[in-house]
């Protein structure tokens, strides 16, 4: 049985200390969300009674209820995308051990070395081009092909250190290697998938710049895009923008919390590969 340290005391003190730091923004964003719109006080000073007027006047202003459903509707449909287009490639890249695949694999997670600014015009002119700007499938285009080499990376990682033994009894009972695949080894890819699904999910349910670029100027919105509707150059409803930055959180947290388990069995098979 170990002993109970000094030194297991001061981590644990310090721990804790660094866990209320990080909570302290969370708190102000919760506080200042409930204070009446006209408070002069800072962000962490409590006032009584609170108000929840803001909640109702954001989602109100700002259509947030329209926005969500954006939001949703291009999160879901980029990770569904991402998940099939990136197992799918990771499979031949883990698997086939020839030369090419090596080089493939390489140059896939290349895509990861080269800035989104750089095709920023190209894409955006060609967006215009073949009709889909103001469209949410110019975002999800543009966020399945951003998230595709990092999402390919890891599900190569993990799949190089799935064993071979599943496949090989399905390949003997007649699967070809698109029956195994779907019906052997995707279900086998579940901790990696979380993986992919949270991260992704995160990222483009946060994304303010690339649905302001391609849906500015229509009636499609997403979430973030929404709230900043609140900042204008003289004067921030601060109040509003945090009741609206509360609302539109709540969604992807569940997510988060519903897959967080599987993030370290994803990220620890990819770092054994």
């Amino acid at each position: 049985m170990h002993r109970y340290s000094w030194r297991t005391l001061t981590r644990e003190v310090t721990l804790i200390l660094l866990a209320l730091a990080f909570l302290v923004p969370l708190a102000g964003l919760l506080n200042v969300s409930l204070k009446p719109q006209d408070s002069q006080t800072s962000a962490l000073a409590l006032e009584w009674p609170p108000t929840f007027a803001n909640y109702a006047e954001a989602w109100t202003q700002a259509n947030l209820g329209a926005a969500l459903a954006n939001s949703f509707a291009i999160t879901s449909l980029s990770v569904i995308l991402i998940v099939a287009f990136a197992a799918m490639a990771a499979y031949p890249l883990a698997r086939v051990t020839r030369g090419w695949s090596r080089y493939t694999f390489f140059f896939v997670i290349g895509g990861l070395l080269i800035p989104g600014q750089l095709a920023l015009l190209p894409l955006y002119a060609t967006m215009r081009d073949v009709g889909l700007l103001g469209s949410l499938w110019s975002v999800i285009l543009i966020n399945v092909g951003q998230q595709i080499p990092f999402s390919v990376f890891l599900y190569t990682m993990f799949l190089r250190e799935l064993p071979l033994d599943y496949e090989e009894a399905a390949l003997i009972d007649g699967c070809g290697p698109v029956r195994s695949f779907v019906s052997v080894v995707f279900p086998l890819l579940r901790p990696v998938t979380g993986t992919v699904v949270i991260l992704n999910s995160v990222g483009i349910w946060n994304e303010f710049f690339t649905p302001l670029l391609y849906l500015g100027g229509s009636d499609n919105t997403t979430a973030p895009v929404a709230i900043y509707g609140f900042v204008s150059q003289y004067v921030s409803q601060w109040p509003l923008i945090f009741a609206g930055l509360v609302i539109s959180v709540i969604p992807i947290l569940v997510v988060y919390f519903a897959l967080q388990r599987h993030i370290i069995k994803g990220f620890a098979g990819g770092l054994k590969g």
